[in-house]
């Protein structure tokens, strides 16, 4: 005949348990965090300010906005290697004044940009511009 042999539950084999899953849960969102494998777009101010115009270049263009020469791109004072700021300035074809502002947060792993026309928006913290909209959506 079988013995039913009982575990005696005490304090210290609760505290142990809660010691291990707790150890468990934080190296779980310890591996999370160190493998996110979201990254930016343009890692590197260069790669932000080269790309930049380009795109806004497209995106205006899809919009139905024609430059009248290329737009000129410049580091916005005050960038990190942690937070990434590029601006862009030019003309419309009908010569009214173009300005682009594209930023990247290291700590977020996103990009925003902004096309003024003017002075007003037409392109507003939008996350991507031209063909990267392209490659995002599929």
């Amino acid at each position: 005949m079988a013995t039913k042999r009982l575990v005696k539950i005490t304090r210290t084999r609760v505290v142990a348990a809660g010691a291990t899953g707790l150890a468990g849960a934080i190296a779980a969102t310890a591996f999370f965090l160190l493998t996110d494998s979201r990254e930016l777009r343009y890692p590197t101010q260069t790669a932000l300010r080269n790309a930049l115009a380009a795109n806004a270049t497209e995106e205006l263009r899809g919009r139905g906005i024609a430059l009248g020469s290329a737009l000129q791109c410049t580091d916005i004072e005050g960038w990190t290697k942690l937070r990434l700021r590029a601006g862009c300035k030019g003309k419309t074809a009908d010569r009214r004044d173009v300005q682009v502002i594209g930023t990247g947060e290291d700590k977020t792993k996103t990009h925003h940009f902004t096309i003024l026309i003017d002075g007003r928006p037409v392109v507003e913290n939008a996350r991507c511009l031209g063909a990267d909209c392209r490659s995002e959506t599929g």
